[in-house]
Formats: C-alpha cells, structure tokens, sequence
C-alpha cells in the first residue's frame, strides 16, 4: 500500500478529515460511520448541516447495508457505477444517521483509483464532497485546497496529493427516494 494512503487511513481512523483526488475534483473524505468525523467534516467545509451527505462506496454491494435499492437505481448503477453519478436511496434504518437528521444517502462508487483504494483499505464507506469550502469553486490541485483554507479556523487534516486534476463537471445526482426518480444535477453523466 502507498505509504500515504496507510496515513490517511490513519487520520480517518482517529475520526480525521482528509482530502484526496476523485474522478471530478479533490473532495473530503471521513469515517461515514463516525458522527463526530462528518460533523468535522462539514465544519471544515463550512457546509450547512441541513445539506445531505454522500457515502463513498466499495461496490454497490456494500451499500446495500445501509440504503434500499429498486430496481429502476440498481440499473442506473449496473450503467453507470463506477463512475461520476451519485445515486439519492432511501436509508436502510437509522443506523448510520446522516448529519440532517435526514432519511437517504447519495451513493457514489468512484472509478478513479486512489480513490477506490482508499475505501477499499479502510473498510468501511467514507463520506464523500468536493473539497471545496461551501459556496466557493471545486479544487482541482492541492494549491488550490491550501489557498481556499488558508488563515481559516477548520482545514483538512491531511492532503493526498495527486497533481493537477482535469476540470471536470461534477457528478451527476440522481434521486430515488422519492415516488418518481428526480436528476438534481446534470454533471458528466447524462440522464
């Protein structure tokens, strides 16, 4: 394993936010299972609490123990996962409450490498948001992660860097939970 990745495991395991490279942008990543971690993670972010939270998945498999799947989504994902598309399900229990108090989770399922390796070593999902502090423009470089925290009182703990990323549009958000599937962002892929 990259001797990086073993310490961003590392931080996230002591209830840290780190930021890594994704297929879109840099984003956030911590313990989805740890309260405190995304709790973290949106002060960091200077994210209203109210804003859903995505999970960073291993497989669409794993994230059957935390959402219900239809059918109508598990062909979305059979389509598109891994890949840029974030899939809204409804929670499985509350279990696993999300920072809202709310009832679904965006399920994401990256095709990007580093990524999938970093939730695939630390076993369990990881929440996932662009890196970007709340209101201001996705980062695609670490420079541009240290400028937008820089003099702030929340920054990430640790950054994975990657180089420069691509600009890339971001995911697209597909929303189940409700009686007629919904796209709240149109991004790379189209539906």
């Amino acid at each position: 394993m990259n001797p990086n990745l073993s310490e961003a495991i590392d931080v996230i395991k002591k209830g840290g936010v780190i930021a890594h490279a994704t297929e879109t942008c840099y984003g956030l990543a911590c313990d989805l299972t740890n309260p405190e971690a995304v709790k973290r993670l949106f002060q960091i972010k200077n994210r209203p609490i109210n804003m859903p939270v995505s999970g960073l998945f291993e497989s669409t498999e794993q994230s059957k123990q935390y959402v219900i799947w239809n059918e109508e989504a598990e062909a979305l994902a059979d389509k598109y996962l891994p890949g840029p598309i974030t899939i809204i399900l409804p929670l499985l229990s509350t279990l696993y409450p999300t920072p809202d108090g709310g009832e679904t989770l965006g399920i994401r399922v990256s095709d990007y490498s580093e990524a999938m390796e970093l939730v695939k070593e630390f076993g369990v999902p990881l929440t996932t948001t662009s890196a970007n502090i709340h209101g201001e423009p996705a980062p695609y470089s670490v420079k541009e992660i240290n400028e937008q925290y820089e003099g702030k009182d929340f920054a990430p703990d640790l950054i994975l860097d990657s180089g420069k990323l691509t600009a890339q549009p971001p995911s697209t958000v597909v929303d189940f939970s409700k009686e007629k599937m919904q796209v709240l962002r149109k991004g790379t892929i189209l539906i």
